[in-house]
Parts: structure tokens; C-alpha cells; sequence
């Protein structure tokens, strides 16, 4: 049994498996909807039911409460139809463009940027051509069938020959995924990865300057869109403002430093919440969206993209939207929702 559901305004159309989430279905359609975590956390994907009824799967209640869903609110992500449906959900230019697709890579190297974080290269099989959109992500599939979620590090002009993926990955002690890594993961290991996924990417339809902002291994993305800012000549104004608690956890800094100095529409302003006395930091302190918000106080005319803790995205879309009159369909974010965050699980996703 199949139900049909549509998507208002676009007015596009697919069909849904019995109990299967509308997102997965929407994606195997090349249906844009916007999406994070794709398990109830992070709140991406947050829609109206305008018509018909679901059932909702696992989530966290912060990101849907009981009263969201009274009043006809639904994570497409953990929904599944009971009827055909109608949905009011804006739509993603892009985000089904290229096809998900399950693969096999190869660890060509891995190599510790930072006590607790890990910089990992993956070769992609050369008869499998890896398309993707700068600031999206992949899905290891672990060998019990549980998943995890890391960021593109590489802009899709950089994967370079043969083809390989950049990830950062943060340890989490105890997690079950990242202790393999940090520990018994060799070089030449083989692994399964599915994407390309999220709907976290640059819209090019706009010409507004932009502010990347990012905590943690949340640069990641950050790193790919700044690498397709500069490999397509793209001339919008942007700002980075990196926030980490310490200066070791900076640990593309150099590299943040170089290419800002060699973008002339780039600037980058890092910021540490815990400098300590070792750090002999003259630099920015404090949260790192508050950072933002005291040197742009007046955001009506910029888009931001975030990533990072759930903490963070949080702070900065609710701030910049009630402090600087940041549009908030001009805020565009990747929580990096934990294993914990999701179902008290013990690794992180993207940031350990």
C-alpha cells in the first residue's frame, strides 16, 4: 500500500511506503525538502499537515512538542502517512539534485588536526562518480546498521585525483563509532558510506552578503562552501566567525587565516569561549554568534549559514533573528545533533 503526498506551494507529488517516513521517500523521488539529522532532533525539516493524518516515529519533544502537532505541525523525517496527505513545506532548489547513492571507500589517511580531532581523506571507487553540494553530507554504515553523519570538508571542485572525500571528526569517548577511529582505524580500511545528504548548501540565486558561522568541527561544511566560493569566482561579500572553546580546537586556523587573506571579499574573525592563559589570545572572546551580533547589528540585508552544537544554531537563529532583523528564512543551519541528542546514544553526529 502506497499514499500520495503533496507538497504546497510547489505542487509536487510522490507516493510514500506503508510506515515509511515522507522524507525518505521524498528523497528517492529528487523531492527538495529541507532536512538535518533525519531523526527528530534537529527540526530542518518542520512542516504543516494541511491535509490527511501521520503517525510520528522517535523524536525529541523540544524539536515537536504535543502542542506543535495539535496545531498541525510535523517532522516529515519521522512521519508516516496513514492517508494521502497534503503538506505546506517550503521547497529546496537543489537539494534532490544528485542521486543518493551507497558506496564503498577506502581510508587513504587519517591524521590528528587537534587532541581530540581527527581529519580523514576517503577515496571514493573510480567507477562511482560522488556528486555532491558544497556543505552537504555522508552516512557511514556501521556494521550493525546504525548510522553516522559527517560533513564534506571538500568543495566538489577539490576532491582531487584519484576522487576523495575530506571529513573532521571529533572523539567522543565511549562513542561506539568514534573510538574505532581514534583508536584501532587503520589506513586502507574499508568502509560504507551513502550520500550525498542535507539540504545545507549556498543558494547562488542571491546576491547578499553572507555570514558562514561555526563552532567546532561544524567548519567543516563551512571549509567546502568558502572552497566553492572560491573555485567559481563567486564575489559575495562573507564573513567566517569560528568559535571553539580554546585555541587548539582552532585547528584549521592557518589555513582559515590564508585563504582569507587571499579572498578579498573574505573576512574571517575566530573567537574563543575559553581562551586560557597558554593561548596568549588577543583575539575575540565570548559566544561566537554574540560576536556576530556586535559587529552586524543590522543582518536584513545578509543570509547566514550556521553549523555547529544545537546549542549554538539555536542562540544564532533566535538572536539574529529577534536582535538583528535577520530574515529567518535567511538562516540556513546544520545542527550537529548528538547520538545522545537524538536517543541517548553515544556518538555525536559530525562533531564526534
Amino acid at each position: 500500500m502506497t499514499f500520495k503526498v503533496t507538497v504546497q506551494p510547489a505542487g509536487l507529488t510522490f507516493d510514500v511506503a506503508r510506515d515509511e517516513p515522507m522524507l525518505t521517500a521524498a528523497i528517492r523521488a529528487g523531492i527538495g525538502l529541507p532536512y538535518g539529522c533525519r531523526d527528530g532532533a534537529c527540526g530542518s525539516c518542520k512542516s504543516r499537515l494541511v491535509e490527511g493524518r501521520v503517525i510520528h516515529g522517535a523524536h525529541q519533544l523540544r524539536t515537536l512538542s504535543v502542542a506543535d502537532e495539535e496545531q498541525g505541525w510535523i517532522l516529515p523525517c519521522c512521519a508516516t502517512p496513514q492517508t494521502d496527505c497534503v503538506i505546506q513545506a517550503r521547497t529546496v532548489a537543489g537539494a534532490g539534485e544528485y542521486p543518493v547513492q551507497k558506496m564503498p571507500a577506502r581510508v587513504a589517511s587519517l591524521t590528528r588536526a587537534a587532541p581530540d580531532v581527527a581529519i580523514m581523506k576517503l577515496q571514493l571507487p573510480a567507477n562511482m562518480a560522488l556528486k555532491y553540494r558544497a556543505g552537504q553530507y555522508v552516512e557511514f554504515i556501521l556494521r550493525d546498521g546504525s548510522r553516522r553523519s559527517y560533513s564534506m570538508a571538500n568543495a566538489p571542485e577539490h576532491l582531487g585525483e584519484p576522487p576523495a572525500i575530506e571529513l573532521h571528526l571529533r572523539h567522543m569517548p565511549g562513542g561506539k563509532f568514534t573510538d574505532h577511529v581514534f583508536g584501532a582505524m587503520k589506513e586502507k580500511e574499508i568502509v560504507r558510506v551513502e550520500g550525498p545528504l542535507g539540504s545545507f548548501f549556498l543558494r547562488e540565486d542571491s546576491s547578499k552578503p553572507i555570514v558562514l558561522l561555526a563552532s567546532g568541527t561544524g567548519f567543516a561544511p563551512i571549509k567546502a562552501i568558502i572552497e566553492h566560493l572560491r573555485a567559481q569566482a563567486i564575489a559575495r561579500d562573507a564573513v567566517l566567525y569560528w568559535g571553539c572553546r580554546n585555541k587548539a580546537d582552532l585547528y584549521l586556523h592557518d589555513w582559515a587565516l590564508q585563504v582569507a587573506a587571499d579572498m578579498p571579499n573574505l573576512r574571517y574573525v575566530p573567537v574563543l569561549s575559553e581562551a586560557r592563559a597558554e593561548d596568549a589570545w588577543s583575539g575575540r572572546t565570548g559566544l561566537v554568534h554574540q560576536a556576530v551580533m556586535a559587529d552586524l547589528p543590522d543582518l536584513s540585508g545578509h543570509e547566514v549559514y550556521a553549523c555547529g552544537a544545537p546549542i549554538m544554531v539555536e542562540s544564532a537563529e533566535r538572536d539574529l533573528v529577534a536582535r538583528c532583523a535577520l530574515p529567518r528564512d535567511a538562516f540556513y543551519a546544520d545542527s550537529f545533533t548528538s547520538e545522545r541528542d537524538k536517543h541517548g546514544d553515544d556518538a555525536p553526529r559530525g562533531a564526534g
